[in-house]
């Protein structure tokens, strides 16, 4: 038989020729894959860096924003959740397990508060002493005046110092850390993804509720947070980010801890109509102490902010450690004071005496520079206020012993909101913590006289905005320039203009320009804007030359107007990556023409 007629050959023949076939198949498939994977990389840089730019150089609500709110707040979350596992392990082995004196005493426990003095002492001087600054009032700072970015290098000493802080007792809260370092998380990737300015403010605020609501399992109160005393004022395409950023810290809570409420086993019954006057005195003198806790802890923070960190953390240290071997229950968040104020026959001697002791840790903790915040202890502050208000009442008025748990939630709502300055958010936190609706008007009706008390009657100020004068940090921002700050340059820039390089072509291209833009590179490798000013009189037009400076396209236009507005005219150009790609100019009258719209 001959070979070509052989089957077996046949069929061999037959698989190498489709084996060929698919291997070229295969090798012509390959180079198109890879010109579209190259098409598509090239397509997304540019949008990226022009189209997304342009969005979220927007003063208004877009889904490129909320989706980058959304991830940013992700990573932002699981900073959060680290910093609390890590807290919850540290607290298995630190927090005291008996709160009881005697025992007590001989506990290895009490003399946490000067190990977690020199600890944090430690951490501090490790650091740069360029970014020591942390908290609050810090982080206030920087969204007013930087756009909420935050030196990454403070994140570290921010999360190991509050970590010392909150794990050896200090009576501090935990929305401290929270907050910066949610702040950090998210600016740091904004910077990172070199998004405009204004768009990276939002990106930090939205950290910010991430690490609230991460902390609290409290979203809305986090989103109410976030614009009653971080950017205070409401605008829409701050709110959806801040909102989503909200959900993402809540969610990934109830992933790690479970759905829970922290103040739920609070006893919260409906308070009869005629308690209300009892209530409104209760709200003044609630008013009162909240203008004496601002006022001692702010006086102890200007006294001692000049002297030396490590005196100031040993003293702090001292002070708790003594509280704690008498009123143990004074140390740590405020759950320890809540507890006691909420137990079932509560000790009218015992809870002043605790109130005393916790109001001094915590002035001794915060005024002396031990990181944290102040929400926890203000709770448990409050907690007690509200609990001597209902049992002193009920000494006089018997029916009010019941209500001793409303009680507890309204002075811990009138604490927050008046030093804070953000009775709304105060009023919205214990809502979603309590899980009980019924708080709502109660606690609305006594925050009012409390507020009036403090800040008229008193002159009180939002401790926050007090720090902040005595650090001396600036965070005060004009009208104008804050409307500024919430527009990117890419905006208003024309981006009808011309570069010259040759002078032999200068004068031909200014009568051609119809308009546009006319720019030139000098001797000295600096931009000038060129053009041909018509003299009164009958002679040829004159070229002038007039040097101008450059803004990056991440910034807004409060840069620009801060370069024109002293002489009210001129232009400045604006670059994408090097001052070499100049993609725009914005002039003076534009600005102007923008600024008189009413649109900002």
């Amino acid at each position: 038989m001959a070979l070509g007629n052989n089957p077996l050959y046949k069929i061999q023949s037959t698989q190498e020729r489709v084996r060929y076939n698919t291997t070229q198949a295969n090798a012509v498939q390959l180079p198109i894959n890879k010109v579209a994977i190259q098409r598509a990389i090239i397509v997304a840089k540019k949008y990226f860096a022009n189209e997304l730019r342009d969005h979220l150089s927007q003063a208004r609500i877009s889904a490129q924003l909320c989706i980058l709110a959304l991830l940013f707040a992700i990573f932002a979350s699981c900073v959060i959740l680290l910093f609390r596992l890590l807290l919850v392990w540290a607290n298995h082995y630190t927090q005291i397990q008996t709160l009881d004196f005697t025992g007590n005493v001989a506990d290895w426990r009490a003399l946490l508060p000067l190990l977690g003095a020199v600890l944090i002492w430690i951490v501090a001087k490790l650091g740069s002493k360029r970014y020591k600054r942390m908290g609050i009032a810090y982080v206030l700072h920087r969204v007013k005046l930087h756009y909420g970015k935050i030196p990454l290098q403070s994140a570290a000493g921010q999360f190991f110092q509050a970590l010392f802080a909150l794990g050896t007792n200090f009576s501090v809260g935990r929305e401290g850390p929270a907050i910066h370092l949610g702040a950090v998380s998210a600016s740091f990737l904004a910077e990172k993804f070199n998004l405009p300015d204004n768009s990276v403010r939002i990106m930090c605020v939205s950290g910010i509720a991430a690490g609230i609501a991460a902390t609290f399992n409290a979203p809305l109160a986090a989103v109410i947070f976030v614009l009653e005393v971080i950017v205070r004022e409401y605008k829409i395409h701050y709110f959806f980010p801040i909102m989503l950023s909200a959900i993402c810290g809540a969610v990934s809570s109830q992933l790690v801890f479970g759905d829970v409420h922290e103040l739920d086993r609070i006893q919260v019954f409906h308070i009869p109509l005629d308690h209300y006057p009892i209530l409104a005195i209760g709200g003044v003198v609630l008013g009162f102490a909240a203008a004496l806790f601002n006022y001692s802890l702010l006086k102890v923070t200007a006294t001692g902010q000049n002297w030396p960190l490590i005196y100031r953390l040993l003293l702090a240290g001292s002070i708790t450690t003594l509280i704690g071997l008498v009123l143990p229950q004074a140390l740590g968040t405020g759950d320890f004071a809540i507890g006691e104020a909420i137990s079932q026959h509560p000790s009218l001697l015992l809870l002043i005496a605790l109130l005393f002791a916790k109001m001094i840790a915590t002035i001794a903790a915060i005024g002396l520079g031990i990181p944290g915040g102040l929400i926890g202890p203000l709770y448990g502050i409050g907690a007690l206020l509200g609990a001597i208000l209902a049992l002193v009442s009920a000494l006089l008025f018997p029916s009010i012993a019941p209500y001793v748990g409303l009680y507890t939630v309204i002075g811990m709502t009138a604490m927050m909101g008046v030093c804070l300055a953000a009775p709304l958010a105060a009023l919205v936190a214990l809502l979603e913590m309590t899980n009980d609706a019924s708080i709502i008007l109660p606690s609305m009706f006594v925050t009012i006289p409390a507020f009036l008390i403090a800040y008229q009657g008193f002159k009180t100020k939002s401790i926050f905005f007090e720090q902040l004068e005595i650090m001396g940090l600036n965070y005060k921002v004009a009208p104008v320039n804050l409307a500024l700050q919430k527009k990117g340059v890419r905006t208003l820039m024309d981006r009808r203009f011309v570069i010259v390089n040759n002078d032999e072509l200068l004068l031909e291209v200014l009568k051609r320009a119809e308009g546009r833009s006319v720019l030139m590179r000098n001797t000295e490798a600096i931009f000038e804007m060129v053009s041909l000013e018509m003299p009164s009189d009958n002679h040829s037009p004159a070229l002038t030359r007039h040097p101008i400076e450059g803004l990056s396209d991440t910034t807004t236009l409060n840069e620009a107007y801060i370069i024109l507005s002293p002489k009210r005219s001129g232009q400045v150009f604006i670059y994408q990556d090097t001052p070499d790609n100049i993609v725009g100019v914005i002039s003076w009258a534009a600005l102007q023409k923008e600024i008189n719209s009413g649109q900002i």
